[in-house]
């Protein structure tokens, strides 16, 4: 499967295939210097092939820190410092092999490297089909996720399913929620043919048919980049569960993806008290309590450091916290919410748990 984005100018392919990776060639034939970014984890699994490639090309190797961790500007100038020392010119390429941490890292050293050089994006994950499309490259800041970053396309996106095979349970859930997420943004049937397809942890953990689903998001989440590159207007609404959902993630170091099923069950009881739709949040509870995602955890958390970090959302502005939330599934919009009205969501939200 293929698709190529349809900018006025710039546009790359994407790739969604098994053995994506045999199409590098045709990608970085034409570049004098190439350096591989690789996430630790995928390296020592796909050791060999990554090295094959590596000597055929001539490609520099950089292991990195699998995870968030590596995305501090500490890393980013060390790992800068030492691009430079190689004497690089502008005919370079940076490739980005990992999950969504070593794509947005290595996109923003890309965006950054004499004021940009191309980068290709080879995600190994089920969570990275959302974030190696669309162009947002960061690092994080001592104030919270992705708060230092840039706009910034790359070349190409090869996705190689062969990488998923290797998958551990809690990666292939991360990564579902983004798939979970861009259905509810296109339309009831999308939401029962993934709910349909994978209903509980056994079938999710087989992942048959799952570069369908791959497929489906990423031409949703296309249609929104493409019309609003820049997050000024609809382009926000792919950030539904995140304002929440980061603020978890960020607090309470849960991986991405479990944070963002949580912030989407967080929005829903949100728009239900906003918009007084009829969103059944116990469908939504259970759905995800059988695919195992970590709701338990929602007994714990304490308001006011969530909202701490809500108020330095990047979708904020002058009026305060905004949030994406559904008026219905396939009608996404932005509001502005109270202190309040997120204190009396999140008491909902730890109600339904309890429950």
């Amino acid at each position: 499967m293929q698709l190529t984005t349809t900018y006025p100018d710039r546009n790359y392919p994407i790739v969604i295939a098994p053995h994506a990776l045999d199409q590098l060639d045709d990608y970085i034939k034409d570049y004098k210097t190439k350096f591989l970014f690789v996430d630790n984890n995928i390296y020592r699994l796909w050791s060999e092939r990554i090295q094959s490639i590596a000597d055929q090309w001539n490609i520099k190797v950089y292991p990195l820190p699998a995870g968030e961790e590596m995305k501090t500007l500490e890393h980013y100038s060390q790992v800068i410092e030492s691009l430079l020392a190689h004497q690089i010119t502008r005919n370079t390429c940076i490739l980005a092999m990992g999950g969504g941490a070593t794509g947005d890292f290595s996109g923003f050293v890309a965006s950054t490297l004499l004021r940009g050089v191309d980068y290709i994006q080879i995600p190994t994950t089920l969570l990275a089909h959302d974030s190696s499309i669309g162009g947002k490259v960061a690092i994080n800041s001592s104030h919270g996720k992705n708060l230092i970053g840039a706009f910034y396309r790359p070349s190409a996106v090869l996705y190689d399913l062969d990488f998923l095979q290797t998958l551990p349970y809690s990666e292939i859930l991360s990564g579902y929620a983004e798939v979970y997420k861009h259905a509810l943004l296109d339309s009831a049937r999308a939401v029962q043919d993934v709910e349909n397809a994978y209903p509980n942890q056994q079938a999710l953990a087989e992942m048959n048919d799952i570069e369908t689903y791959l497929y489906r998001g990423v031409e949703t989440k296309l249609q929104f980049v493409i019309a609003d590159e820049r997050e000024s207007g609809v382009r926000q609404y792919l950030n539904l569960g995140h304002t929440f959902g980061h603020a978890v993630e960020y607090r309470y170091h849960l991986p991405h993806g479990h944070a963002i099923a949580i912030g989407l069950l967080y929005q829903f009881i949100m728009s239900n008290l906003i918009y007084g739709t009829a969103f059944d949040i116990t469908h939504y509870v259970r759905y995800f309590q059988q695919i195992a995602y970590p709701l338990q955890r929602i007994k714990d958390f304490e308001f006011e450091p969530l909202y701490q970090l809500m108020l330095v959302d990047k979708k904020n502005n002058d009026q305060g916290v905004q949030m994406v939330l559904l008026k219905d599934i396939g009608q996404p919009t932005t509001h502005h919410v109270t202190k309040a009205e997120l204190e009396q969501a999140f008491a909902e939200l730890q109600k339904v748990i309890k429950e």
